[in-house]
């Protein structure tokens, strides 16, 4: 009775009766070799990588999340991430004890969207690991626009200057996590900042590029 009120659909394509079919949790396994170190148009002066590419189901469970209220996909974009991190802390590009940084996103953005959703899957990835927290240590000014749409240049723009830490900047190294990787903008002004701030900025994680 309740799928004929409010029917299931899974995230990644659209199959009903389930929130996150088989097929759909295959295109977001991390396979031994990733993620894989990738090379943003903006090098933002440490090692980027990015768990697959902004497509398939792994796009649409992002954008659900971000654009259509679907907490329920933050799980398995969490188990994805978490793999990751796990993944760069074997291969000695990260040290524990370890302090996940979230990308910026814009506070109205963060406000129509429910909160900022890189934090959540990031929090859910490492809930319960005992070196590894998650402080959303930076966040954007009022100024900043909507990134999509803008050219690597017009995002440069955008965002010189407008990333800021806020409260007090973590004590151990720092991994920057964010969703998508375009053209490396993002992460290298919030590297900058952090670098800035005296902190290590051991790599950026993502969990797609585009």
């Amino acid at each position: 009775m309740l799928d004929l009120v409010l029917p299931l659909q899974c995230g990644g394509c659209g199959a009903p009766a389930t929130r996150w079919c088989d097929a759909c949790a295959g295109e977001l396994i991390v396979a031994p070799d990733e993620p894989h170190l990738i090379s943003p148009r903006v090098d933002p002066q440490v090692p980027v990588f990015a768990l697959g590419r902004y497509a398939g189901a792994r796009r649409r469970a992002i954008l659900g999340v971000k654009e259509h209220g679907r907490g329920d996909l933050v799980a398995p974009l969490a188990c994805a991430l978490a793999t990751g991190v796990h993944r760069l802390l074997v291969w000695g590009m990260v040290d524990a004890p370890l302090t996940i940084v979230p990308a910026p996103t814009r506070r109205l953005a963060a406000r129509r969207r429910g909160g900022d959703p890189v934090t959540r899957i990031a929090t859910a990835a490492v809930a319960g690991h005992p070196e590894i927290g998650v402080v959303p240590a930076l966040r954007m000014r009022a100024l900043a626009r909507d990134s999509v749409g803008l050219g690597t240049a017009a995002r440069e723009r955008n965002l010189a200057g407008r990333v800021v830490l806020r409260g007090r900047p973590p004590r151990t190294d720092v991994l920057v996590v964010d969703d998508i990787v375009t053209t490396g903008a993002t992460a290298r002004e919030s590297a900058r900042v952090l670098t800035a701030a005296g902190l290590r900025v051991t790599a950026v994680l993502a969990l797609a590029a585009a």
